[in-house]
C-alpha cells in the first residue's frame, strides 16, 4: 500500500474531483459516509453520547457530514465548533448550513475554555479539528480542548489524522496533539503514522478508501510503501509436489563466540523457519556440540579457534550469506571479517556483532558488496549513522547511508522499515 504526502493527496483529490466531473463537496460527502458507515457497522444505534468537535476546515466539514448523517440515524450527537478565527473553509460552510436543515439543534460555537462540555468516560469523542494541512501547533484555548479531550479518557476516533499531528515531519509541541484510540485516515496512511515518537497519538488506524483517481494513485511515486500481510503474501512462492531441500537455497550463517553461542542456534533456526532448504554454520571450534546438538539439521563448519572466528573459509556454495550474529568483536574476527569482505563475491546480510564491526571500523564500509543488506536495532543504526534529532530526520540520514554505499537497511522496530 502506498504512502503519499500530503501534497500528493492534495492533488488526487483535485485530479477526482475533475476527473468524474464532482465538486469537492461531494468528495467530502462521500468520505463522510464512509465514517458514519464504520460508525454505525460497530455502535448499531447505540445511544452513547457522541461529541463531535471540529474545526473550521475540510476537517471540520468531514466531521459535519458524520454529524449529519449520525443524526439521520437518531444517534445521540453533540457538534461543537471551535471557532478560533473568522476564516471559513467553503466545504465547511456548505457542510454546516446542510447540517442545519438536518436538526433543530444546531451546532454549538466554542469561543474559549468556558464552553467546554461535560464529557465522560464512557462517551465518544469524535475529533475532526485539525486535518493534514496543519502547519503549526494549536495554540491558546484551543491546545487546551485538545488537553480537555485527552484527559476525559473517553474513547476518541480521529478522522483522518489526529489533530496537531503532522503528516510528514516532527511533532512541535506534544502537548497540542489528541491522543486518539483509533484514526480513520483516508485512501492511504500517512507516514507519521509509523514513526516511534508518534506512539501516543497513534493507537489504532484504518484506511478508508473514498474513491480517489486509481489511475493517479497507481503511476504516482509513493513518499513510501506499507507491506502489511496482503502485500507480503505476493512474495510467497508455492511449493511444488516434487520440490525438495535443494530446491530452497543453502544458507551459510557466520555466528557465534565463546559465551554467545545462542545467536548462532538461533540464526539457523530462524534460517529454516523462513524456508532455507539447507543450513550450514560456521561457527569457533566451542561451538561444534553445541549446534550438532541444539539444532542437528543443520551442518556445522569449524574455525581453528577455539573461542572465536579468527579465518573464514569453507567448502560449499551458498545461495547467501548472514554475518555477525554473537561474533564479538575481537581483533582477529575484525580481521577475519575485513578478508572476508574483500573476497566476498555476493551480497551480503550483516546483524549484530557484524553492525558493530562495521561502526568501529568504518573504513570497512567501501567494501561491502553491492546490496547487502543490514539489519539494525536503533542503537546498531545509531552507531552507524549517527545520532538523529527526531525519527523522519532519521530516516533521511538513513536514506542517504543507504545510497552511499549502495546497501538495503532493514530498521528494527514496531514497525519494520526497509
Amino acid at each position: 500500500m502506498k504512502i503519499f504526502s500530503s501534497k500528493q493527496l492534495y492533488k488526487a483529490d483535485q485530479v477526482t474531483t475533475e476527473k468524474e466531473n464532482i465538486s469537492s463537496v461531494d468528495l467530502m460527502e462521500r468520505a463522510g459516509i464512509q465514517i458514519f458507515n464504520w460508525l454505525h457497522q460497530r455502535m448499531q444505534g447505540a445511544q452513547v453520547p457522541i461529541h463531535i468537535f471540529c474545526g473550521i476546515g475540510n476537517n471540520g466539514g468531514d466531521g459535519l457530514v458524520l454529524g449529519r448523517h449520525l443524526v439521520e440515524h437518531g444517534y445521540n450527537v453533540k457538534i461543537y465548533v471551535a471557532n478560533f478565527t473568522d476564516k471559513r473553509s467553503k466545504c465547511f460552510l456548505i457542510n454546516y448550513d446542510r447540517f442545519k436543515n438536518t436538526t433543530k439543534d444546531w451546532p454549538i460555537l466554542m469561543k474559549g475554555t468556558a464552553d467546554f462540555p461535560q464529557i465522560d468516560r464512557q462517551d465518544v469523542v469524535i475529533d475532526a479539528l485539525f486535518g493534514i494541512g496543519i502547519n503549526r501547533p494549536p495554540e491558546g484555548w484551543v491546545k487546551e480542548l485538545i488537553q480537555y479531550l485527552n484527559q476525559s479518557k473517553a474513547f476518541t476516533l480521529s478522522i483522518d489524522i489526529p489533530s496537531g499531528l503532522y503528516a510528514e515531519s516532527t511533532v512541535k509541541d506534544p502537548d497540542a496533539v489528541v491522543k486518539a484510540n483509533h484514526t480513520l485516515t483516508f485512501q492511504a496512511p500517512k507516514l507519521a503514522f509509523f514513526m516511534p515518537e508518534n506512539a501516543e497519538f497513534i493507537t489504532y488506524f484504518e484506511v478508508l478508501n473514498i474513491g480517489l483517481d486509481a489511475e493517479f494513485l497507481q503511476n504516482e511515486k509513493a513518499l513510501a510503501q506499507l507491506i502489511a500481510k496482503p502485500e507480503a503474501q505476493q512474495f510467497y512462492k508455492q511449493r511444488k509436489k516434487f520440490d525438495h531441500k535443494g530446491t530452497f537455497g543453502h544458507a551459510l550463517i557466520v555466528a557465534g563466540s565463546y559465551g554467545k553461542m545462542g545467536a548462532a542456534v538461533l540464526a539457523a533456526k530462524a534460517s529454516f523457519r523462513v524456508g532455507a532448504g539447507k543450513v550450514s554454520c560456521f561457527v569457533p571450534n566451542c561451538g561444534y556440540e553445541i549446534m550438532q546438538t541444539a539444532i542437528p539439521e543443520a551442518m556445522v563448519i569449524t574455525d581453528e579457534k577455539d573461542d572465536l572466528i579468527s579465518n573464514i573459509h569453507y567448502d560449499i556454495e551458498p545461495t547467501t550469506i548472514a554475518f555477525g550474529m554473537g561474533v564479538g568483536t575481537q581483533p582477529e574476527t575484525v580481521s577475519a571479517f575485513k578478508e572476508f569482505l574483500e573476497k566476498s563475491p555476493s551480497s551480503l546480510l550483516i546483524d549484530a556483532d557484524g553492525l558493530n564491526i562495521l561502526s568501529e571500523n568504518a573504513e570497512l564500509l567501501s567494501l561491502l558488496p553491492k546490496h547487502s543488506i543490514l539489519t539494525p536495532h536503533p542503537g546498531e543504526l545509531e552507531r552507524l549513522i549517527g545520532s538523529w534529532s527526531d525519527d523522519f530526520d532519521k530516516l533521511k540520514k538513513a536514506q542517504q547511508f543507504v545510497e552511499k554505499y549502495d546497501i538495503v537497511l532493514i530498521l528494527k522496530g514496531a514497525h519494520t522499515m526497509v
